[in-house]
């Protein structure tokens, strides 16, 4: 974590004391400690909060004159150039959500207002539509699985790379690296929200029952589902396919409200971080033009 770094003064970088490194490890902490908190859609858009907060630090941080000149010298471009790797792939994995918030919200769109047409009198086709909107999800799901495999590349790449802590700079690239990690951790617990499953934590805080239980979902191919709007408006839906006779429509409607909801908290916080995420990179890029 940031406290434990910087404990010394330098001519090229911010010690510890400076404000921005205070508040810089201020958000690490914070979000830190929310990865053990409860999955909805409230605690999700908390984090994603929190990230742009932590992103607009780094930017700025980033910015200060001292930061760039001491991190462009030619013997730092390989941790520059591994960092900007990392911010590419995260923007690729935020982007991923958010195509596929949008496809659900559209087809979520289209077939509330089926089952208004239908109401007021209109044949609409119903069947048609939740089908359509089950195929959309399965194509989200797949699109997300993606994304997190991508994930997973750069959490291996990351933990097989490595540092000498002999300098300042070096420490302040981990940090980076840090900032990265926690990103990371909040956008898998993202995506894995919007295909309604369950991110599990890290295999080394498990109880040895915990890590058997996950050994046999996994020989299975089984993925633990979790209650969410996602899940709850999927299973909804699934349950009125093949049906001639729609019966609880209030209760589908009701989901599908909420679902709609859910999805305009989060695509907005999902922009901003979005748009964050891009000023970091660009900030890096920066440091060697």
């Amino acid at each position: 974590m940031a406290s434990s770094l910087f404990h010394a003064r330098s001519d090229s970088l911010p010690s510890r004391p400076h404000p921005l490194m205070s508040e810089l490890d201020d958000h690490l902490c914070r979000l830190r400690a929310c990865e053990a908190t409860s999955t909805s859609s409230t605690s999700i858009s908390h984090k994603l909060s929190g990230l742009q907060d932590l992103h607009d630090c780094v930017d700025k941080l980033l910015l200060l004159p001292l930061t760039q000149q001491a991190l462009a010298q030619q013997q730092n471009r390989k941790w520059i150039d591994e960092l900007l790797d990392g911010s590419l792939r995260l923007l690729d994995v935020c982007n991923a959500a958010k195509d596929a918030l949008l496809q659900t919200k559209e087809y979520t769109l289209e077939l509330q207002s089926t089952i208004r047409r239908r109401q007021g009198g209109c044949n609409g086709d119903l069947s048609n539509e939740v089908r359509k909107y089950i195929t959309s999800r399965k194509m989200a799901k797949k699109a997300i699985q993606k994304a997190i495999n991508n994930i997973k590349g750069l959490e291996n790449k990351s933990s097989i790379s490595s540092l000498e802590f002999d300098n300042e700079i070096a420490t302040f690239v981990s940090v980076l690296r840090e900032v990265q990690a926690v990103t990371l951790g909040v956008l898998k617990s993202f995506m894995s929200f919007i295909s309604g499953t369950k991110s599990h934590p890290k295999p080394s805080s498990w109880t040895l029952v915990s890590k058997l239980m996950l050994h046999k979902r996994i020989a299975s191919g089984e993925e633990e589902a979790v209650a969410n709007e996602f899940s709850m408006t999927d299973a909804a839906l699934e349950s009125l396919m093949g049906c001639t006779k729609y019966d609880n429509m209030e209760n589908v409607q009701s989901q599908l409200k909420n679902l709609e909801e859910c999805i305009q908290d989060l695509e907005e916080g999902t922009h901003s971080l979005f748009r964050r995420m891009i000023k970091t990179r660009v900030s890096l890029l920066n440091i060697f033009n």
